[in-house]
């Protein structure tokens, strides 16, 4: 019996360990890992600047409280600062952490212009985490039912529709903030029609209303789209930035990123975090991002990600229950007309990882390490199992 409470449904299988996109199970089978622990594992598995900076950093010293002054953590924010263009950063440990902070400020940004109940506008099918606040935040009933009440607060309208937000603030309302993914990851891996123009658009209603612009760059951050950061696609900064995931390649680790009169909105005592921002976390981040850097993983991003899927439009075109294939560098969505959960257990007896979302969507967030023979291969193995499966 095992004494792990019931909230995942998990594969069967156990790895052992990992090198750059392969992994290894116990029987000592070999995988190809097209989901990257859910965009965590950017650097891969086992990436040696990473094991040698951690291993370094934990023989000095792992934690300390935000009580003292954190070297590793300051640099971090510096960096982050730097590739951003923004001011300041609050560390926390994980994306749902990131968001509740920016929820948060939000509301004490709202409650210092003497708003008593302040709104945030959110999206349809959008995913923010699994705390109370962030779970009221996201766009699936699935997800909520059964943890009532939820958090008020928040007015829902559909994602990629400008109009609908316009529409709100030409009403009064409470509203101070809106918060939406650049690129909806657990929602199906949507992107906007025109991400710069959507995004612009809020943009422009945010200033015009004097209403915080938040971006949810959880799983789109960290290089993954092709750019540090997703909004750098399109022109446009945000007031507040979200992140984790990618950010210490599998050290838990999140931040939310500020600008301007949203960097100085917290202040002691308003927020805080006992593990977040520590040296062995900060110094993952660090590491991370410089190796991105150094070995240009975004431009990699971007290159596979369109390698992947040419492959899979080449190989799959024509063939009926296939609707369509979307990426933004290695956000990947191939999006068929049925349910197809089956396609992941398929896909691990061949020894391909991959996820699938939103019930229709096969979903794949491959290492930023991938090279042009593992992405050819993943998209040749993976198309030949989603023909099998549409033949059934």
């Amino acid at each position: 019996m095992s004494h792990l409470m019931n909230t995942y449904s998990r594969q069967p299988v156990t790895f052992t360990h990992g090198e750059g996109v392969w992994l290894w199970d116990k029987e000592g089978n070999k995988y190809l890992d097209a989901l990257a622990g859910v965009a965590v594992n950017g650097l891969g598995h086992a990436h040696p600047k990473l094991v040698n900076a951690i291993s370094q950093q934990v023989a000095k010293m792992i934690h300390v409280s935000n009580i003292y002054g954190i070297a590793e953590q300051e640099k971090l924010a510096d960096k982050l600062a730097e590739i951003s263009g923004m001011d300041k950063v609050f560390f926390c440990n994980s994306g749902c952490e990131a968001n509740e902070a920016a929820i948060k400020l939000a509301r004490l940004y709202g409650h210092n212009k003497g708003i008593e109940t302040p709104e945030t506008i959110v999206m349809e099918r959008a995913f923010h985490g699994r705390t109370m606040a962030t779970l009221s935040a996201t766009g699936n009933r699935k997800a909520q039912a059964g943890f009532e009440p939820l958090v008020s607060g928040f007015i829902r309208v559909p994602y990629d529709d400008l109009e609908a937000v316009k529409q709100i603030a030409s009403r009064k309302n409470n509203v101070v903030a809106i918060l939406v993914e650049p690129v909806q990851g657990e929602g199906g891996v949507y992107i906007p029609a025109d991400m710069a123009a959507y995004l612009q658009g809020l943009r422009k209603v945010c200033d015009d209303n004097g209403w915080l612009m938040m971006l949810d760059e959880v799983q789109s951050g960290i290089g993954r789209t092709g750019t540090w950061f997703a909004f750098q696609h399109t022109g446009m900064t945000p007031d507040v930035m979200t992140l984790a995931k990618g950010l210490g390649s599998g050290v838990p680790i999140g931040a939310c990123v500020a600008k301007g009169a949203a960097a100085d909105i917290f202040t002691p005592g308003k927020h805080g975090s006992t593990f977040g921002g520590n040296p062995l976390a900060t110094t993952a981040g660090l590491t991370t991002l410089h190796a991105i850097q150094d070995e240009k993983l975004r431009e990699n991003a971007q290159k596979m990600g369109d390698l992947i899927c040419d492959g899979l439009r080449s190989a799959l075109k024509g063939v009926a229950g296939v609707m369509v294939i979307r990426n933004a560098g290695l956000m990947i969505g191939i999006e068929l007309d049925r349910p197809c959960a089956d396609l992941v257990k398929m896909a691990l007896e061949t020894k391909l990882l991959i996820n699938v979302t939103a019930e229709k969507v096969v979903r794949l967030l491959p290492p930023l390490v991938i090279n042009e023979a593992e992405a050819n291969e993943l998209a040749a193995r993976l198309s030949v199992l989603i023909k099998q499966f549409l033949s059934q």
